[in-house]
């Protein structure tokens, strides 16, 4: 009897079922190692952005804008002014109607993050803007109208005349501005400016439709 074939030796066949299932395994491997770099990449490429700070995307919103003009008036100042001349023998008197620009500013250089508050759950900005500025009035005296009487007016009394109603027109003009009614209107369109000016800015931040509150110091207090 051959005790070769009763006892068969171990031949080089098993070692290579084991290799061959290791390569069958491999591209497996291979694949899944590929997936999960690719969905790495893409979670990079198109993960969520976090929202940043509201703050500062408002403050960016205010760069380089450190003075901004809100409204405009118009004015006509209505002024009169006398001069007397020989001891009183000679008197001249002027009546001028000058018009008179007038702009309303706020400077938003004093703007900070002290100046702004954030409110998460109701999504709301609240920004407290400075007082209004007021710019000394811009007379037109090209487009001037003047009324003078006397019996004789010398050039040198017409001069007086021009330049006190000069003064006396831009004092009047200064009053004219302080009116309620004029900063009730300049308050309101500064107030306009600024919500446009941040609406845009902080939806295309990610932060959708935001409630914007804006006061200004100096404003009326609410009944």
């Amino acid at each position: 009897m051959d005790l070769d074939r009763l006892n068969p030796q171990p031949g080089p066949s098993a070692p290579l079922v084991q290799v061959r299932g290791r390569l069958a395994v491999l591209p497996w491997l291979l694949f899944l190692g590929a997936a999960a770099i690719a969905i790495w990449l893409a979670w990079q490429t198109w993960k969520p952005v976090p929202i940043g700070d509201p703050l500062a995307t408002s403050l960016v919103a205010f760069d380089k804008q450190d003075r901004l003009t809100v409204f405009s008036a118009e004015l006509a100042p209505v002024v009169a002014s006398d001069d007397s001349r020989l001891f009183g023998l000679v008197t001249s008197r002027q009546v001028a109607v000058i018009p008179a620009r007038v702009d309303y500013a706020i400077d938003l250089g004093k703007v900070g993050r002290d100046r702004m508050r954030w409110d998460a759950v109701s999504q709301t900005l609240t920004v407290r803007l400075p007082a209004l500025e007021v710019t000394r009035p811009n007379l037109d005296e090209a487009r001037a109208q003047y009324l003078r009487e006397g019996v004789w007016i010398t050039r040198a009394a017409q001069d007086k005349l021009t330049r006190d109603n000069t003064k006396l027109a831009e004092h009047l003009a200064v009053e004219q501005a302080a009116n309620p009614v004029l900063l009730g209107l300049a308050r309101s369109a500064a107030k306009d400016a600024i919500r446009q000016n941040l609406a845009i800015p902080l939806q295309v931040a990610g932060f959708g439709d935001v409630k914007l509150s804006v006061l200004i110091d100096g404003e009326p207090a609410k009944p």
